[in-house]
């Protein structure tokens, strides 16, 4: 379970298969230099239930724009399944750095669909 005090939460499910996607490997960034430059800020895999705990530490996120990478390529080739998508990349933005955001990402083979959640 993530912990309750991160600003940003994902959770993928694999709708192929019902079930979390476990070892996702994603990579967040935000936009730097006046809109110029990505800055990695954490690469991390989702764990059991599809999470990914402690995506950043507690306190408020800097106004910005920031991207969730997720590599779906290298997942469904560990399952023996071709895909379509090599990967899904969220964009969205950031102007009230006291809110909590979630990203989820619903995953199968042949398509993605992802939203602000709650």
């Amino acid at each position: 379970m993530e912990p309750v005090s991160s600003p940003l939460t994902t959770h993928v499910l694999d709708t192929a298969s019902g079930l979390p996607a476990q070892g996702v490997c994603l990579r967040l960034s935000r936009l730097e230099d006046h809109g110029q430059q990505w800055m990695e800020l954490r690469k991390s895999y989702t764990d059991s239930d599809g999470r990914c705990p402690g995506l950043l530490p507690p306190g408020p996120m800097k106004a910005g724009t920031y991207k969730l990478s997720f590599d779906t390529d290298s997942y469904w080739k560990k399952r023996g399944q071709e895909s379509f998508y090599p990967y899904v990349e969220v964009v969205f933005t950031i102007t009230n750095e006291t809110h909590r955001f979630h990203v989820p990402l619903l995953l199968s083979p042949w398509s993605y669909t992802t939203y602000r959640g709650s």
